[in-house]
Order: C-alpha cells, then sequence, then structure tokens
C-alpha cells in the first residue's frame, strides 16, 4: 500500500552530517529489527517496545530521511528498494558499534583489559620489560599498548587520550596533569677512552666547559636537564650534533665527536669513559604522570597502584659504575684519577 502524502521532513537535504546523525542513530535498531521480521507486532515483541512507539519511530524515520522504506500490507511491511539499501549500511553500522563496545569492554575487563603505557626510549631495554614482567606476575593476562617516545610527545597523547600513563623526566608540573616522582638516575660525563679526564673517576662540570657536547634534540626532558646542569655549572655548551638516541651519542662520544650528559647504559659501551659528576648535582627525575580526572579502568588502575609501589625502587641497578669503566680503560689512564 502506498505511503499518504506526508508533511516536510525534520530535517533538509541541507543539514549538517552531524545532525542527520543525532537524528537517525537512536532508530537504526528499530528500523533494522523491523526490516529483519517485516511486521511491526512481531518486532515490537523482541524488542520490547509498545508497538505504537515503534510505529511511530518508523514513520518518524522515513520523515525525516524523505523517502518510504517500507511498503504496508496490513499488519505486514517489506522493504522498498531504498529500504533495502538502507538497511545494507544500517547492518554495518551495527555491527561497528556491537564490535567497538566488545572492544572497550575487554579492555576494561579487570584480568585480561589492556593498559596504554608510554615511557622514554632510555627506559626501554630494562626498565619498563621489568616491570611489565614483575606486574605480569599477579595479572598474567592483562594487555600493553605500548608507546615509546620523548616526554613531550608523550605528555601529548596523554592528554589526547591516547595513553593511559606515562614513565616520563622531569616530572611534569601541569594543571591538567598528575605527576608522581618514582626514582632518580645519576647522570654522567661520557667521554671517549683517550680523553683528558679519562683516568679520572668524578669531575665537576664546569671541567668541561671548553669542551664541545653531542645532546639529545630540544624538547627530549633529558636535553632540557643537560642544559639547565651547564647553566648551573657556569657555561653555555657548544653542540658538535643533536640526536634521538642516548646510544647514538654514545656512539659519537666513542669517535672522539665530542663528550655528553647521560644516564647510565644497559650495558658497557666500549671506547667510552663515563665519570661521575660531583657538582653540580646531575641527577634525573623518573615520574609517572597521567590525566587528572580521566577514569581508570581496573587494569589500569593495577597497573598504576603497582609503578607507586615502586617508588625508590624502579630502575634497576645503576652498578655499571666506575670499577668497570677504568677496568677497560687502556693502562695507564688512571694516574691522575681523583
Amino acid at each position: 500500500m502506498a505511503h499518504q502524502q506526508r508533511s516536510q521532513g525534520h530535517l533538509s537535504p541541507s543539514s549538517d552530517t552531524e545532525d542527520i546523525v543525532a537524528v537517525l542513530v537512536p532508530r537504526l535498531a528499530h528500523f533494522a529489527g523491523v526490516a529483519r521480521t517485516e511486521h511491526v507486532t512481531r518486532a515490537a515483541q523482541e524488542m520490547r517496545v509498545p508497538q505504537s512507539t515503534l510505529s511511530r519511530a518508523m514513520v518518524r524515520l522515513e520523515q525525516d530521511l524523505g523517502v518510504d522504506l517500507f511498503a504496508r500490507r496490513g499488519r505486514t511491511v517489506a522493504l522498498t528498494p531504498a529500504g533495502r539499501t538502507f538497511l545494507a549500511s544500517v547492518e554495518r553500522a551495527l555491527a561497528e558499534i556491537g564490535r567497538a563496545a566488545d572492544e572497550v569492554r575487554a579492555d576494561a575487563d579487570p584480568a585480561t583489559g589492556k593498559v596504554a603505557f608510554g615511557f622514554l626510549h632510555t627506559m626501554g631495554s630494562e626498565t619498563v620489560p621489568g616491570l611489565i614482567r614483575a606486574f605480569r606476575a599477579d595479572h598474567p593476562r592483562v594487555r600493553f599498548s605500548l608507546v615509546q617516545n620523548y616526554g613531550e610527545a608523550m605528555l601529548e597523547r596523554l592528554r589526547s587520550g591516547e595513553l593511559d600513563l606515562c614513565l616520563t623526566s622531569p616530572v611534569p608540573d601541569a594543571p591538567d596533569l598528575v605527576g608522581r616522582l618514582l626514582d632518580e638516575q645519576k647522570l654522567r660525563l661520557v667521554v671517549p677512552a683517550d680523553h683528558r679526564l679519562a683516568g679520572r673517576r668524578r669531575v665537576r662540570l664546569a671541567e668541561a666547559a671548553d669542551e664541545t657536547f653531542v645532546t639529545l634534540e630540544p624538547g627530549y626532558g633529558m636535553r632540557r636537564i643537560a642544559d639547565d646542569l651547564c647553566q648551573e655549572a657556569g657555561f653555555r655548551p657548544r653542540i658538535a650534533f643533536e640526536g634521538e638516541e642516548t646510544e647514538t651519542l654514545r656512539g659519537l662520544v666513542a669517535a672522539g665527536l665530542g663528550v655528553a650528559l647521560l644516564p647510565p647504559p644497559a650495558v658497557p659501551r666500549p671506547g667510552v669513559v663515563e665519570l661521575t659528576v660531583t657538582a653540580p648535582r646531575a641527577v634525573r627525575e623518573i615520574g609517572v604522570a597521567w590525566l587528572d580526572g580521566h577514569p581508570d579502568t581496573p587494569p589500569v588502575a593495577a597497573f598504576k597502584k603497582f609503578l607507586l609501589s615502586r617508588r625508590g625502587r624502579l630502575l634497576p641497578d645503576q652498578g655499571y659504575g666506575e670499577h668497570r669503566e677504568h677496568r677497560e680503560q687502556p693502562s695507564g689512564a688512571r694516574d691522575s684519577r681523583q
């Protein structure tokens, strides 16, 4: 049976897509149910909504679209060609929504959920693998989505919702973020093995004022710390190279391109000597950060609690120390050791 002439729809052809979606979405599941059963009464029973409500919703949907979706024959209905076209897209949309709902529920599951976790490049070789291994001893099925980047980039990902937590340095001090100090890491002055300071165990940073430095690029937290320490020591470093990886910098130090202020390496690097800096106090703070007011899923809350429990023992043994460094030096290089 043909439709009666209807009044103008509530949406004009020029309506914004967002307006159309906001009007149509609540009715899509009802439309799919009627289309599947081709019977309004049966569809109303299956969906547990009053038949009158369902009938009005279908009429309103057709009015908003400005097309006939159904041909009515008594209590039964049949899809028009336009209705069949619309149903195919509606079923795909509803299936995608269902998959999205399943995914977010799975991510929030206390036992098998997901944690989106960011960390600094220098935390990747030992610290983060050790943390995840220890956490998974009690939470073996929790999944991780990992991002390795420099500090500012990770904080932006926190703000955008891409990350739940991140290990970063310095610990952020921003009104929209929460930062908690977890540990401190001593920094070393790294020099070539044949450098004039290579026979020393300790050095004041001011003694390197005339040296050329290799360092991380601006924007890295370690770069800001190194610049601040040099300023505190009374000089502005001359930069020969700006890079993205600390081990690249160590390689360039070994090649004689300059010296560097760096955290301890995961494994000894041949060709360099790592000196303790006695003045100024050369450390970097490592902390965990998250978005203030952002609700945690159970797996994120569990991992956050675990990280906070590691205060003062976050980092692996930093004992790649002076004795091993000096055993690797050429003989006769220790005469002026302090």
